[in-house]
């Protein structure tokens, strides 16, 4: 019996009575087995419950407290101001005036983002386009790129000294735009993100594409479907979820928008401190100390992003069942 047939014996059960010998096998205690799963995710929840909710915890309760001097040259004591910070908030003209501002950007860039992330998308899936690798390639490098350091290579190209889009229009006898100035600075950090984001939004929708079976194609081709008809009534429809993500996604990040302003104000004097509600709650925050102040402002523009995430989702899925509806 060679040792493999010996330890099939040792497993065999053993009826009630008998004689010989019990070959017991060693299993996992049920306390065990029932820890497992919380050991595997405790350093997930570990990490969960320091890096995000408490930081929101703590900033709930810092955004109830204000800064108070006893006395000319006092020392500044931290006190309880209730809802103070919250009605100076949304009376502040200017967190309004810098939302107004994002919108603004939102309303031109994220359909200019989506469309043309989109329009890519399908010509790259398309069965008359070659060389789809090196497509892809090219179009997500951008991404690649750091924000930082993209802005900075954009606000080079947008030095008017010696910015070579500068230098080619005067060399044609063409006026060249103020890239920094007041009426365009918010188009240029615009021009930035949509370089960036453009071809991250294609390998998303070019993914969801690919994961549609080929078949259904196949048979709109067989019944004389053309490619633009094929696009329009098969492929944008069925990757209507991913659409739906990347406007969310696209919406979020326009309301949380900070890098581009942030590095630019270095270079243009059009942008100021309360340039978006983002950038204005860091200047309150690191330069004005107003760190409960800078908290409420955060809450609002957090709750302001909920509020707006949550009817997009809804909207999506009214459209979802209306389609199935039809």
């Amino acid at each position: 019996m060679t040792v493999s047939d010996q330890a099939k014996v040792q497993r065999l059960p053993i009826a009630p009575g008998s004689g010989g010998d019990r070959h017991v096998v060693s299993r996992p205690s049920r306390m065990r087995g029932s820890a497992a799963p919380y050991i595997l995710v405790a350093p997930f929840a570990l990490l969960f419950v320091f890096l995000f909710l408490v930081p929101i915890v703590y900033a709930v309760a810092q955004s109830f407290g204000g800064v108070k001097r006893v006395g000319l040259l006092g020392q500044a004591q931290t006190t309880f101001v209730g809802l103070a910070n919250y009605q100076g908030v949304l009376h502040d003209p200017a967190f309004w005036h810098g939302f107004l501002r994002v919108l603004e950007y939102g309303a031109v860039t994220i359909p200019i983002e989506i469309g043309f992330a989109l329009v890519l998308a399908l010509l790259v899936d398309s069965a008359v386009v070659r060389f789809r690798h090196a497509y892809r390639l090219a179009f997500f490098l951008p991404y690649a790129v750091p924000v930082v350091v993209a802005t900075l290579m954009w606000s080079s190209l947008y030095e008017p000294d010696f910015s070579p889009l500068t230098i080619t229009l005067h060399w044609l006898g063409l006026p060249a735009p103020d890239f920094l100035g007041p009426g365009t600075v918010l188009w240029s950090m615009a021009n930035i993100a949509l370089w960036i984001w453009i071809g991250y939004n294609m390998i998303i929708f070019y993914s969801a594409l690919r994961a549609v079976p080929p078949e259904i194609y196949e048979a709109a081709r067989i019944d004389g479907s053309s490619e633009l008809s094929i696009a329009w009534r098969i492929k944008i429809p069925l990757i209507r979820p991913a659409i739906t993500i990347a406007f969310l996604f696209a919406m979020i990040g326009t309301l949380q928008f900070f890098n581009e302003p942030a590095i630019l104000s270095v270079v243009s004097s059009a942008i100021g401190t309360d340039y978006t509600p983002n950038y204005y709650a860091y200047n309150t925050a690191f330069s004005g100390r107003q760190y409960g102040y800078a908290s409420a402002m955060s809450i609002v523009l957090a709750l302001i992003t909920t509020v707006l995430s949550f009817i997009v989702m809804r909207w999506s899925a009214h459209r979802a069942r209306q389609a199935e509806a039809r």
